[in-house]
């Protein structure tokens, strides 16, 4: 009997990844006033520098602190914020 379990679990698993919702960066500049002011108050100590805007509408604002350690604000659409790192 050929076992094609692994295989099974293999494509699902790529199949699943291929669906999953693409995100896009973009300008800080093209971020909304109130999401960027929400990340600031959020974490205040770091320089943002970078933008993505995910497939749902929400958006990940990534930066700086000052001795260099990456910091990330995830948040909905309508700036509720979903995570810090």
């Amino acid at each position: 009997m050929i076992r094609k379990t692994p295989a099974l679990v293999a494509l699902v698993a790529l199949v699943g990844c291929a669906q999953s919702p693409a995100a896009a960066p973009i300008p800080l500049d093209q971020v909304p006033p109130s999401i960027m002011k929400i990340s600031q108050e959020k974490l205040p100590d770091v320089k943002f520098d970078r933008a993505v805007k995910k497939a749902d509408g929400g958006y990940e604002i990534s930066g700086k602190d000052k001795k260099g350690k990456v910091h990330d604000v995830d948040l909905t659409a309508t700036g509720e914020v979903t995570e810090v790192e």
